[in-house]
């Protein structure tokens, strides 16, 4: 074998060792209102209303005056539901 067909061999096996996880299923979608929208929207969606919840739990506590950068913890928590909300709802 040259070194052309060696490498173009070398990265076709590359290439099917990293996609060999993948499923030709699609990506998971939700049915509403006659059209199909991406998973990731309600999640997404799920995640900034849990923040939301949690940040008008937080500020009777006191604990939102304590928080040293807000934006990036409520951010991350909003993240945090959205991940949780993808598992437990569609197991991805």
């Amino acid at each position: 074998m040259r070194s052309g067909q060696l490498r173009i061999v070398a990265g076709s096996l590359v290439a099917a060792l990293c996609l060999g996880g993948c499923v030709p299923v699609g990506a998971p979608s939700i049915a509403l209102f006659g059209a199909y929208f991406p998973s990731w929207l309600a999640c997404a969606l799920a995640g900034i209303l849990g923040a939301v919840a949690i940040r008008f739990i937080f500020i009777p506590l006191g604990i939102d005056d304590a928080l040293p950068m807000r934006l990036p913890v409520y951010v991350c928590i909003a993240a945090s539901i959205g991940f949780l909300a993808s598992i437990a709802g569609f197991g991805r």
